[in-house]
């Protein structure tokens, strides 16, 4: 028997990255037999590659990321279809809002007018945007609340650490992340090891210590990313 994968499903940030389930790309294992269809080899190729670039990003391996990047969209520009490569750019994309690099997503915008609704809406949910209830429904569902701005709305769940920081980011974004959030941040991406965004949301809780007066606290958390810096690189913006 073989098991074959259906790829592309709009549940972003629905499961761990180590699964191959990254803000936008969502694997079901399907049970199946020999004589079933064959997955196309751009499917199981893309899929190997969106982790390995989203991994790469999140550690801090830009050199990786770029490579794994490109191969993973001319995977899917090879189908001649929009929706899926609107999906590897706005997974790039998620991992940035992850990693509080806050810029627009210009590899989605320019496929935007060919893209579906429910990545149109996931991109605006990344770019901070407050969502309709219809546009929210697109999402995942620990996403709804804070796509659509409830105040009581909830991270994502702990066993699902790339879209807990990707929710962060996006409360960040609209400056509506509190002290509590920036705090699950921090320990989720120390959690993973995932050196780009602890040291951001470190920063983050750094510059809250300094305004609340509280010095000590403040050198503690820099002293903290000091020894997550890299030691034969450049600090991390």
């Amino acid at each position: 028997a073989v098991t074959p994968f259906e790829v592309y499903k709009p549940k972003w940030a629905s499961a761990p990255v180590h699964q191959a389930l990254t803000a936008i790309v969502s694997i079901v294992m399907l049970a199946g037999c020999s004589s079933g269809p064959k997955v196309p080899d751009w499917k199981i190729n893309a899929i190997g590659h969106v982790e390995r670039f989203t991994e790469a990003y999140l550690k801090g391996d830009e050199r990786v990321e770029a490579r794994e990047f490109e191969l993973a969209r001319a995977e899917t520009a090879r189908t001649g279809k929009p929706d899926q490569v609107a999906r590897i750019e706005l997974n790039r994309c998620a991992t940035r809002v992850a990693s509080l690099v806050f810029e627009p997503c210009t590899g989605f915008e320019q496929l935007r007018a060919d893209a579906g609704d429910a990545e149109r809406a996931y991109a605006d949910y990344l770019d901070g945007r407050i969502l309709t209830a219809a546009q929210a429904a697109l999402l995942p569902e620990h996403h709804r609340a804070v796509a659509t701005g409830a105040a009581s709305a909830a991270l994502p769940p702990a066993d699902d650490p790339l879209g807990r920081l990707i929710a962060a980011g996006v409360l960040l974004r609209r400056t509506q992340a509190s002290p509590a959030v920036v705090e699950q941040a921090v320990e989720t991406a120390s959690h993973q090891g995932w050196r780009r965004p602890l040291l951001a949301w470190l920063g983050v809780q750094a510059r809250l210590a300094e305004q609340r007066g509280d010095a000590a606290e403040a050198a503690r958390v820099r002293r903290r990313m000091d020894l997550v810096q890299p030691l034969t690189s450049p600090a991390t913006p």
